[in-house]
């Protein structure tokens, strides 16, 4: 991957982080790393562990950034998912699957939350 592109997936992501964070969510951690693929950012709302998705364009001229989740990188996120749950005991709590798209094409960067983007499989 180019440096262009690692910088601007940081970006977004540090962009995303500092959405949650103002919306009232705990982050608990970013760039988990398993076998089985990385979650970006893993919060907190309320009682319910968020595994979210962060997907950056530059632009929308290969369509929605969130459109980019497909099942393949769902079933990853969720198996990774489940990898954190069970590690830190946590197979009882109350989970969701979220995404999000920024689009860095403006000044003030376009933000698209989809709260309960997917259910794991």
């Amino acid at each position: 991957m180019s440096r262009k592109r690692l910088y601007l997936g940081k970006r977004g992501e540090d962009i995303a982080a500092e959405y949650l964070l103002s919306r009232g969510f705990r982050l608990v951690a970013r760039n988990y790393r398993q076998k089985s693929g990385e979650i970006d950012i893993i919060c907190r709302d309320g009682d319910t562990y968020v595994f979210v998705e962060v997907k950056t364009r530059q632009n929308r001229e290969f369509g929605h950034p969130t459109e980019a989740v497909t099942r393949r990188k769902q079933l990853q996120i969720s198996r990774t998912a489940l990898i954190y749950l069970s590690s830190n005991e946590l197979l009882d709590a109350p989970v969701r699957f979220d995404v999000i798209g920024v689009v860095c094409d403006r000044p003030v960067p376009d933000i698209t939350h989809i709260a309960g983007a997917f259910e794991a499989p």
